[in-house]
């Protein structure tokens, strides 16, 4: 593989986060995978700019990086790539595989959605994205989202919880718009969906309703950890095996022998 392009792995994370999620991510992946960490607007380097809350707005910030706008397209012309969206993510990288498949566009090799049940399923946070700060903190705290140190009028409640708030919004409207039937039937790409054990807002079983979201092949995996297992160390392994496959398994480009 070392002669290989790598595959890359767009990452998009949860609500609330930017990207720090996915530095630690490459060494875990193991060989002949590349991390391309996709932030949103309205955070770390990109916190002047407003905030997502719709999604054409979404994709239009989004697809150029996979249609060949934006400098990295293309490369599901030379080398397969997947997309992997953890919560929120989940529902990210879901709406972006089905605009590319809408507009007849080449989509990943492999989807991997996490910690995210799927659109026709009850969304404890996302369902009630519109609740007063009092409910919305208690549902943080059931879920241990809610830092244990954070305290009314600081860092967190000031900066942190109004994108949380309007990335729930948004959640909520690509489950709306997911639910609308696609012009172009349904998704043929394969799926993987990963659960953590521990997680209370999307359980394995929730999880392994992602099945009836694609036509292709599909598996479900559970990992230790709550729902921030992506900071842990399974998560990471498991993709990066799945990236090898995927690699395995892709025609090679013209040209490469």
């Amino acid at each position: 593989m070392s002669d290989e392009r790598p595959v890359r792995l767009h990452c998009f994370a949860h609500a609330g986060a930017g990207v720090s999620a996915f530095y630690g991510w490459g060494p875990r992946l193991g060989p002949g995978v590349e991390t391309v960490p996709h932030l949103l607007p309205g955070r770390e380097r990109r916190r002047s700019e407003p905030r997502l809350t719709r999604p054409a707005g979404l994709l239009a910030d989004q697809l150029p990086h996979f249609t060949g706008e934006g400098g990295e397209g293309g490369e599901g012309g030379e080398a397969p790539y997947i997309l992997y969206g953890h919560s929120l993510g989940a529902l990210v990288a879901y709406s972006v595989t089905r605009a590319l498949h809408e507009a007849g566009l080449p989509g990943p090799a492999l989807l991997v959605v996490g910690a995210c049940p799927p659109p026709d399923e009850l969304s404890a946070l996302a369902d009630q994205c519109r609740a007063g700060d009092e409910e919305l903190l208690r549902l943080l705290g059931e879920a241990n989202a809610l830092p244990a140190r954070a305290r009314p009028g600081d860092f967190w409640h000031q900066v942190v919880l109004p994108v949380l708030r309007d990335d729930l919004v948004l959640a909520h409207e690509l489950r709306t718009a997911a639910r609308e039937p696609s012009t172009a039937g349904p998704l043929t790409v394969p799926v993987l969906a990963v659960a953590g054990a521990d997680d209370p807002l999307a359980q394995p079983e929730a999880m392994a309703q992602w099945r009836a979201w694609t036509t292709g092949p599909f598996a479900v995996r559970t990992v230790p950890g709550d729902h921030f297992f992506l900071r842990g160390h399974d998560l990471p392994r498991l993709v990066g095996r799945a990236a090898r496959v995927v690699r395995r398994l892709a025609p090679q480009p013209a040209g490469v022998r």
